[in-house]
């Protein structure tokens, strides 16, 4: 499943694959596509709406 975030250091916006079998609550790091700076993702899936939110913040 892929994904969006805004990057917490330079505020762009990156597209991420999220594996969907590793659980409804995620953490994990990757990199900005743009500015390189390890951001800290966390996703969280609804089940009821099947939408998963995803929060960065800069490791």
């Amino acid at each position: 499943m892929e994904a969006g975030f805004q990057c917490a250091g330079c505020g762009e916006w990156n597209i991420t694959a999220v594996d969907e079998s590793a659980g409804h609550h995620q953490s994990y790091v990757e990199d900005c596509q743009i500015c390189c700076k390890p951001n800290v993702l966390r996703g969280d899936y609804d089940q009821a709406s099947g939408e998963l939110l995803v929060a960065a913040e800069l490791e």
